[in-house]
């Protein structure tokens, strides 16, 4: 069976809910503080394999006790760390989240994330992937790294795939080596200058991103959904899924991309890779936390 190869961020998530952030200077009384494992590149490679396919790491972490946890933590979830490196000279990245009215205003530190070099991350690429393998990464790593990642990636015969996030401008003869491109609406309006309200700018937004030479393009739109636009240039609307409830919104976006590149690996379209992560987004939603939200396949089945 294929795999998925996620090269990513891995972070300790500090999260607290408070009725209201702060003002400068100002000290409120919060609640429910919880320390999760988290970081995109983490989140997404957790999703990928709760969902079903053999998942692999390739990431930098401290040599403290967060760096341990969240190496344990992805291996518990299936995940092979057999390339998640533990740095001495660095600290672990950490997050500090604060939960306000169901939304979330993040701080990042990226300590061992911007460890790895464009020989490190290329190098264990050539290793451990296989032509028909889909490759993932996201913008918290070194800029440089993850750009030589993708074409070392697309040299190599895989299915690439890039979440940018945080956005930032790309070179433009990497476009042609991004297979399908995942963002939502922000970073979207970031990359491309027009903000998808609707149907309509939606497909201006994700037609602009493959006149780049991006292969296909996915819009996630919250409550709102998805929208999809195919390498074949047809369009897709997917309505999101019913929420048991909405508790905590951290990783509902890395959740569905990892459900997005599992149905890549399990031979699913991609409309049905769409509602897959549209299903496993809304279970995540409903609990608290990052990856110890986000479901199995079994539970995606079930609410489908």
């Amino acid at each position: 069976m294929r795999k998925v190869i996620v090269f990513g961020s891995m972070n300790m998530d500090l999260s607290i809910s408070a009725p209201r952030m702060p003002e400068a200077g100002e000290t409120i009384s919060g609640s429910d503080f919880l320390t999760n494992a988290g970081g995109k590149g983490a989140n997404q490679a957790v999703a990928s394999a709760r969902l079903g396919a053999p998942t692999h790491m390739i990431a930098a972490v401290g040599a403290d006790a967060f760096g341990g946890e969240l190496a344990g933590g992805l291996e518990a979830a299936g995940v092979d760390v057999s390339d998640v490196r533990r740095l001495e000279e660095a600290a672990t990245g950490v997050a500090v989240i604060v939960r306000t009215a169901g939304e979330n205003r993040i701080v990042l530190s990226a300590g061992a994330n911007h460890a790895l070099g464009q020989d490190d991350v290329v190098s264990n690429l050539r290793r451990i992937a296989s032509p028909g393998d889909v490759f993932l990464t996201q913008g918290e790593c070194d800029p440089a790294a993850t750009e030589a990642a993708i074409r070392a990636a697309r040299e190599l015969g895989l299915f690439t795939a890039l979440n940018p996030a945080p956005a930032r401008p790309v070179p433009d003869d990497l476009w042609p080596c991004v297979d399908l491109v995942c963002l939502n609406e922000t970073e979207c309006q970031i990359m491309c200058g027009v903000l998808p309200v609707d149907d309509a700018t939606c497909f201006e937004a994700a037609r602009l991103l493959r006149g780049r030479g991006a292969g296909a393009v996915v819009i996630t739109l919250g409550s709102a959904g998805s929208f999809g636009l195919g390498s074949d240039g047809a369009a897709l609307r997917v309505p999101a899924a019913q929420a048991p409830a909405v508790v905590d919104t951290t990783g509902a976006g890395d959740t569905y991309i990892g459900a997005l590149v599992a149905g890549r690996v399990r031979g699913l379209s991609l409309e049905e890779s769409m509602r897959w992560g549209s299903a496993a987004s809304a279970i995540a939603v409903s609990r608290l936390g990052a990856q110890q939200a986000i479901p199995t396949a079994e539970e995606v089945e079930a609410l489908r």
